[in-house]
């Protein structure tokens, strides 16, 4: 599997498929994407683009005394679940964050996938809540500790 950082546009196909479907490709594109700091990460296999990620620089108010990353749009083809391209794209960007000088990086995961975000070495924090129209959600974050 090859990991590497992809301009944002190759993400939306994949976040559109896979995360808003029933929603126009209008609306897997944000403006964060292209804020300073801002980057994306894909996971290719054999060519294909199968597992994309991106990452920016936001602070969740809960964590007030934290330099964060928000991971958002998160997205794996159905197909190709399991094979860890997840898992190597998390890796690879807590490394960019780390070298960058960040040491937490969030997310508003669906529930669904809390089980997932755990196994990554996430952990859960608040309450649910609904993200209109997407369903219900939970803040899923992770602290790095320097080590001496």
């Amino acid at each position: 599997m090859d990991v590497r950082i992809i301009e944002p546009e190759l993400t939306y196909t994949l976040r559109h498929i896979v995360l808003r479907p029933n929603q126009s490709i209008e609306d897997s594109k944000y403006a964060t994407d292209y804020e300073e700091g801002a980057f994306h990460v894909g996971a290719f296999l054999h060519g294909k683009l199968i597992s994309v990620a991106s990452f920016i620089i936001d602070s969740n108010s809960d964590f007030p005394n934290e330099k964060q990353y928000r991971l958002r749009q998160m997205a794996t083809l159905e197909e190709f679940r399991n094979l860890g391209a997840g898992r190597a794209i998390v890796n690879f960007a807590e490394n960019i964050i780390k070298e960058r000088g960040f040491d937490f990086i969030w997310c508003k995961g669906r529930t669904i996938v809390q089980k997932y975000y755990e196994k990554l070495g996430f952990e859960s924090h608040g309450d649910v809540f609904d993200y209109p129209p997407i369903g219900p959600h939970i803040i899923m974050y992770k602290k790095y500790y320097k080590t001496k």
